[in-house]
């Protein structure tokens, strides 16, 4: 009775194998004929023996799943090939691994691809998501991607999917920073990025570009800690967001990037004195920048310190003499002294002496603000800039000046 157990049990041993492979033969027909409708029919079935598949046919059966499963199913497919060569690295062959793994890569840049139109020209920042991150998963050596999938998810308003994946971006240790192997196109005269060390060398010598040139791309770092607070921030978890930048400056003190995101998150919380104290350390970290004492004088403007705002915004401009917003908000700033002056002359409507002296000195302030509005409207005209000075014009009498910019402003609003 056992003899005959045991001979059913080969029967059937044999049948399964046998079974196999005309599925696997089946399957290989079908895809050589580009039906992969009918390779997918002919693998379905091996799929629940893969656990029990007879050790030479595996490799060939995972090639041809992700062969048949292709763009249709581009994850079944992937795990498919990534099996095939666990399977062959195990048994020290390569006969599958070297068709499949350029098969791979095609599904790989097909992904990539979708995800990159998706994001670019569709704006469908869900759909780019799902394939940044697929794409990650297939290339898990391309962490690019995985930042990318974190940026379209929080344009998507998917603020947990984001944080996922910023915190995984984290835990990878990703900066981002990477090196770009540049040359000058000789036909066009423009500079490219040639991919990688050995494409760019080789152009070189084959003298369709010169002036070869090393680019080290800054880190992401700092971008990475600022979006998690914001995405923090926007999750109400304010307290959280700050713990997360604070614990990332105490790493980097001096990263003038990190200390500007954590003031950026106080800007949001509506805090301006703190966002105003680390404007002040920034200062002393970076002491010739103009940005950072424009937004010292827009916070002290904010706050009604007009001295001290007239004050950053002129340092603003005696760093940058082309920096128009500091223009028109100094100009701006000494406007402010116009309010006071106003309240005086209502208050002393029948005593003319002292009504005239005011009139005076509001003229006088007109004429201190008109240079620096001047040279905003010179910088970048806009209707605003225009109108500020129109209105000086008139107040002042310039009516020579006043008759010109009217003409101008009439055009600019389509009169």
């Amino acid at each position: 009775m056992k003899n005959q157990i045991l001979a059913l049990s080969l029967g059937l041993m044999s049948i399964g194998m046998f079974g196999q492979k005309n599925e696997l033969k089946a399957a290989e027909k079908a895809i050589k004929k580009n039906d992969f409708k009918t390779a997918k029919a002919a693998i379905l079935p091996l799929e629940s023996m893969e656990g029990s598949m007879d050790a030479k046919y595996q490799a060939k059966y995972y090639y041809l799943k992700g062969a048949a499963y292709g763009k249709s199913n581009v994850e079944k497919a992937a795990e498919a090939y990534n099996k095939l060569f666990e399977v062959e690295k195990a048994s020290g062959s390569s006969k599958y691994t070297k068709i499949a793994t350029p098969k791979l890569n095609e599904l790989i840049q097909f992904v990539s691809e979708k995800a990159i139109k998706a994001y670019s020209t569709d704006k469908d920042y869900k759909s780019a998501t799902k394939d940044f991150y697929l794409t990650y998963k297939l290339s898990p050596a391309d962490t690019t991607f995985l930042y990318n999938a974190a940026v379209s998810a929080s344009l998507d308003k998917d603020y947990d999917a984001s944080l996922k994946y910023y915190n995984m971006l984290q835990d990878l240790g990703y900066t981002g920073i990477s090196t770009q192997y540049l040359a000058v196109n000789k036909a066009s005269g423009a500079t490219e990025n040639l991919g990688t060390k050995e494409n760019r060398d080789t152009m070189v010598k084959f003298g369709t570009y010169i002036n070869p040139s090393d680019n080290t791309t800054e880190s992401r770092q700092p971008e990475i800690v600022k979006n998690i607070g914001y995405i923090l921030i926007n999750q109400g978890k304010n307290d959280e967001a700050i713990v997360v930048i604070q614990e990332a400056r105490k790493s980097n003190p001096k990263d003038l990037n990190l200390l500007l995101n954590e003031a950026q998150l106080y800007i949001k919380l509506e805090k301006m004195d703190k966002f105003g104290e680390l404007m002040q350390e920034a200062i002393a970290l970076d002491p010739t920048n103009p940005t950072l004492f424009f937004n010292l004088g827009v916070v002290n403007q904010n706050e009604k310190n007009t001295e001290d705002a007239i004050k950053y915004y002129k340092k603003a401009i005696e760093l940058k003499p082309d920096y128009g917003d500091a223009y028109m908000n100094l100009a701006v700033a000494i406007l402010a002294g116009e309010e006071a002056i106003v309240n005086e002359m209502n208050k002393n409507l029948s005593n003319f002496k002292k009504y005239d002296e005011l009139e005076g000195k509001q003229k006088e302030l007109y004429k201190e603000a008109l240079p620096y509005l001047e040279k905003a409207d010179e910088l970048g005209r806009t209707e605003d800039t225009v109108k500020s000075i129109l209105n000086i014009y008139d107040l002042l009498e310039m009516t020579e000046k006043a008759d010109a910019l009217r003409v101008i402003y009439k055009e600019m609003r389509g009169q």
